[in-house]
């Protein structure tokens, strides 16, 4: 069942991000999965200053109603719309530039260096490579190899 997960995630994000951008956000990711026995559409979004409830449930209504009307989804379902909280989820490469300078913490889908999971911070992202400063030095991953990344919020003293 993954690959019809990811052929629907697929659907929405081409369908949702030029309505998203025409409303001034940004499609940060999309999730489709099976929890307690219904499934969840979970779509995140961001904007500059921040997502607010308001724009959630704007967002909402309008991408509810693309998906009922396009028959995205053929059963029930749950739609949920967020912000990407504060360990916000980096997928494309704007995002790995954007988080130049911070904490990352990233799993990659097959090891490097005997490891899978990294933490520490992004020094650099260029070529397709992340440059992340760890205990022990600087170690570069490459993008596409990457399974799951995100920051890693820091709380100030």
């Amino acid at each position: 069942m993954p690959s019809i997960a990811l052929s629907i995630t697929k659907r929405i994000a081409d369908q949702a991000e030029p309505i998203l951008d025409e409303l001034g956000f940004e499609l940060v990711d999309i999730e489709y999965l099976s929890k307690h026995g219904r499934w969840v559409l979970r779509i995140y979004i961001d904007k500059d200053g921040g997502v607010t409830i308001d724009d959630c449930a704007r967002v909402s209504g309008e991408l509810g109603d693309l998906i009922d009307i396009k028959e995205v989804i053929e059963h029930e379902y749950v739609l949920e719309v967020s912000s990407p909280g504060l360990n916000r989820p980096l997928r494309k490469e704007i995002d790995f530039v954007r988080a130049i300078g911070k904490k990352v913490k990233v799993r990659m889908a097959a090891p490097v260096k005997g490891r899978r999971n990294f933490s520490g911070y992004l020094k650099d992202f260029q070529d397709h490579t992340l440059y992340i400063e760890v205990e022990g030095g600087l170690i570069t991953l490459p993008w596409p190899g990457i399974d799951k990344a995100n920051l890693v919020y820091q709380f100030k003293d």
